[in-house]
């Protein structure tokens, strides 16, 4: 239910202080080795699960809309960000090995559905022994498979598994349209069956079918990025990369500009210099394309705006020299936190009832933590035993 939060806007500020210290005693030296590393994307999901906690607490949990402003201004770029992971990850590993069929899912869609299954398992039974909610058996099944046509905030069993959906779509066409030679012919064939799809009158509410919208990019995007990085890791283009670099580096322009006898140490701070001032410019991309988002306005603004403060979030997040650890670890159980959050502090609420509101939120970070990890262990425990035998 709707919490209030007393002293909203120092509630907000003390957390923000908080997060901000957590987040600057995490920062580590970074090493890497590739364009696109695992430690990137772990980030990115940390990013992305952040953003869709804030936003849900910030704008739909609580009566003060000023709570976790402005942290709770990125849900659709959380969202579009863990589409577009979701295929570069599938893309990446096809292009290593591309698995039969039957493999495939076995290894794609249990590895998703089996955390999802003792979620929503443990939630029903929850709701009827907790809280006297019951519901029919076709709603049951319905989200035993998967389909949420509904994102009922307080209705729902757990609005946010709307997502859960197009992940499974995404899933199940993926090794049919996969070519491992031209795998952005992928992208476009994903886009194209997802655009195909949305024209027709689906059963959805209006709701659902405006989120399949707005993230309609994100997943092809995704599958062509990782067919990009894929072509660069090639020995065909590590040689026109390396051209470029030698055309374009700071002392081939400093050369053009007639500047002579620059000093080796001149010559490292200007390209200091120049990476710091390209990440503030990618920082302010993000903070103006965040703030004034396109929210409410056409499909398309909106759309349009999130994916460029998603590419501005990726690009720095490549460039940079250091890693933030906080948004990794988050990252590591993105999906169960992402499960589990909506219900534990909508209907489960241990702390906003009882706690300041900071306070109360800096606790269920740690408890979403806990929580994750259990669920992660017993999943990994379940498949192993139940899958990996056979």
């Amino acid at each position: 239910m709707p919490i209030s939060i007393i002293n909203v806007v120092l509630s907000t500020q003390i957390f923000i202080a908080v997060f901000v210290i957590a987040l600057l005693v995490s920062i580590r030296r970074q090493k890497k080795t590739e364009t696109f590393p695992l430690t990137v994307t772990q980030e990115l999901k940390g990013i992305a699960i952040f953003a869709v906690i804030f936003s849900h607490v910030g704008y739909f949990l609580s009566t003060d809309h000023r709570f976790l402003f402005p942290l709770s201004i990125l849900a659709g770029v959380g969202v579009n960000l863990f589409f577009f992971l979701s295929g570069y990850g599938l893309t990446k590993s096809a292009l290593k090995a591309k698995l039969p069929i039957i493999k495939f899912y076995q290894k794609r869609l249990l590895k998703l559905f089996t955390p999802f299954w003792i979620v929503i398992v443990i939630i029903f039974a929850l709701d009827f022994f907790l809280l006297h909610i019951t519901y029919s058996w076709p709603y049951i099944v319905r989200s035993a498979l998967g389909i949420f046509p509904s994102a009922d905030l307080f209705h729902d069993i757990n609005s946010p598994l709307w997502f859960i959906t197009p992940i499974v779509f995404y899933y199940l066409v993926f090794p049919f349209v996969f070519s491992k030679k031209r795998p952005w012919l992928t992208a476009i064939a994903t886009f194209l069956m997802t655009y195909i799809i949305l024209q027709f009158e689906l059963p959805i509410t209006g709701g659902v079918f405006h989120l399949y919208q707005v993230h309609l990019f994100a997943f092809p995007l995704g599958v062509l990025f990782a067919s990009l990085v894929n072509y660069l890791a090639s020995n065909e283009s590590q040689a026109i990369l390396r051209e470029f670099q030698r055309l374009v580096s700071i002392k081939k322009i400093i050369n053009k500009l007639r500047i002579q006898n620059i000093p080796p140490l001149t010559l490292k701070i200007i390209k200091q210099i120049s990476y710091y001032v390209f990440l503030i410019i990618l920082l302010g991309t993000i903070v103006f394309t965040a703030y004034y988002s396109g929210v409410g306005t056409s499909v398309n603004k909106e759309q349009t705006i999130s994916l460029v403060t998603m590419f501005a979030l990726i690009l720095f997040f490549i460039i940079k020299r250091f890693e933030i650890k906080l948004f990794y670890l988050f990252g590591f159980y993105s999906f169960e936190i992402y499960l589990i959050h909506w219900p534990l502090m909508s209907r489960y609420d241990m702390f906003f009832k009882w706690l300041p509101g900071w306070l109360a939120m800096v606790l269920y970070l740690g408890v979403f933590l806990i929580v994750a990890w259990v669920l992660k262990y017993l999943s990994t425990l379940i498949s192993r035993n139940a899958f990996l035998k056979k």
